[in-house]
């Protein structure tokens, strides 16, 4: 025959199953917050070569522009 569980199981269980879903709000949340910051910064350094290789462009006096890579 099925026995009832113990008191500390409906207190224990809940308890794990919140934490977990804490636990992985917080995380989820600082890796979106880098991937974010990372995303940010590759772009920039994207945009700083462009401006560079613009400027060198102009410096040699060079009126060819390549195509745009997508």
């Amino acid at each position: 025959m099925l026995q009832l569980p113990p008191s500390s199981h409906f207190i224990y269980i809940p308890v794990v199953l919140v934490l977990g879903i804490v636990l992985g709000f917080v995380m989820g949340a600082r890796a979106t917050r880098e991937q974010i910051r990372l995303d940010a910064e590759r772009a920039a350094a994207r945009e700083q070569k462009k401006a560079e290789r613009a400027a060198a462009r102009a410096k040699s006096g060079d009126t060819n522009k390549p195509e745009e890579a997508p």
